[in-house]
């Protein structure tokens, strides 16, 4: 929640005055309850999905990074108050674990998915094969040279951000 590619989407966003919610997961800093390899996680998303909901009821873009983008996607997938999807940075493999991602065939929201080409969790062609298979709309976006932090780069992270959005989105972004 507090790292720099978290905070540059945050302002991707709100730069079009969205209202912006970014949590821990569960068992992260000084949230309640316990790590649960990205099934309870996605009872985390659909939380705020839901208090978002009720507190502004306007469609919504959700964004996550690297464990939140596999997480975020696999609970927002079909979501109709998820409008749009913003993966940055998703793993393919890290810590010991594969990252599965064969659901992105039937997820109907339009998606961008930005990763850098020197991504030690996202590989190049683990990446590509990821966005190949997901159901359009999609759209990826390399950063040249970036590590997964996306460090040094993040200004380009949050113009790829503003870009997508303003293709697919005018009029939720015009409000």
């Amino acid at each position: 929640m507090h790292n720099k590619v978290v905070y540059h989407a945050m302002k991707a966003f709100q730069s079009f005055g969205l209202p912006v919610l970014r949590f821990n997961f569960r068992g992260t800093e000084l949230s309640e309850g316990q790590h649960d390899d990205g099934e309870g996680e996605q009872d985390d998303v659909r939380a705020a999905l839901d208090w978002l909901d009720r507190e502004f009821g306007l469609p919504i873009l959700f964004a996550g990074f690297s464990f939140g983008s596999w997480v975020g996607l696999r609970a927002c997938c079909g979501d109709r108050r998820v409008v749009g999807l913003v993966a940055l940075g998703i793993p393919a493999r890290a810590e010991g674990r594969n990252y599965n991602y064969d659901f992105l065939r039937e997820c109907p929201q339009p998606k961008l998915f930005v990763s850098g080409t020197r991504d030690r969790y996202g590989p190049v062609s683990a990446v590509e094969s990821v966005v190949a298979m997901a159901r359009e709309p999609k759209e990826l976006v390399w950063i040249s040279e970036a590590d997964h932090f996306f460090a040094s780069k993040l200004e380009e992270v949050r113009q790829a951000i503003r870009a997508w959005a303003q293709r697919h989105f005018p009029l939720l972004l015009s409000q």
